[in-house]
């Protein structure tokens, strides 16, 4: 057992992560890989977790981002010159069987900081400088394809935007309003340039629709 002056003092640091390529076998088993534990963690891109995965890699991939953000972070993606970037995600079908399709909503707008020194900030923040609502417009299982980038919609809006609505979750028709119409994949890396400007330039939030019609 540590004694208290050790476990005081100690300060447990990962090592830098070395990425995985798949082929990497566990020891200790008969024939499984990293390949193997990822067909099972991830078979299903249409869930709700690995769907928002996707979506944070497809703006990772638009802004020439270096690598993942740790798990703790209190936004998703870091450009490469420092922009933080909060992706959400919302989708008409699920992975399981519906009545109707589902309600487009985008939550968790604002939250509690944390970190391992200091662990949960006392006030929940907007802590994005740009926030990306990916929407997956698939209105039927038979058309809905994973690998259809093309069918993912964009609305991209300044912090000081979301912000002002003083809401931690918006609907679509409010997304619609601060944001405009939806751009492409092709589009969203501009985009995304631009509201960063925005947000960097103003003092302040501006007013916001936050009522969902």
């Amino acid at each position: 057992m540590l004694s208290d002056s050790a476990a005081s003092d100690d300060w447990h640091t990962p090592a830098e992560l070395t990425p995985l390529e798949g082929s990497e076998a566990f020891r200790g088993m008969d024939g499984g890989t990293v390949l193997d534990f990822w067909r099972y963690a991830l078979p299903d891109l249409r869930t709700n977790t690995t769907r928002g995965l996707l979506a944070e890699f497809l703006v990772h991939r638009a802004v020439g981002a270096v690598a993942r953000n740790t798990e703790w972070e209190s936004f998703d993606v870091l450009t490469p010159d420092g922009l933080k970037i909060e992706v959400k995600t919302s989708a008409y079908l699920q992975a399981w069987g519906q009545r109707r399709l589902s309600e487009i909503r985008f939550s968790r707008l604002r939250g509690r900081t944390w970190t391992p020194e200091n662990g949960d900030a006392t006030e929940q923040s907007y802590n994005a400088d740009v926030y990306v609502f990916a929407l997956h417009s698939a209105l039927t299982h038979a058309d809905y394809d994973p690998l259809d980038i093309g069918q993912w919609g964009f609305h991209v809006a300044p912090r000081a935007l979301v912000q002002a609505t003083g809401q931690a979750s918006l609907g679509l028709a409010s997304v619609r309003r601060l944001c405009g119409g939806p751009i492409t994949y092709q589009q969203l890396a501009d985009r995304i340039t631009a509201c960063a400007r925005r947000s960097l330039s103003t003092g302040g939030p501006t007013e916001a629709a936050t009522t969902d019609a």
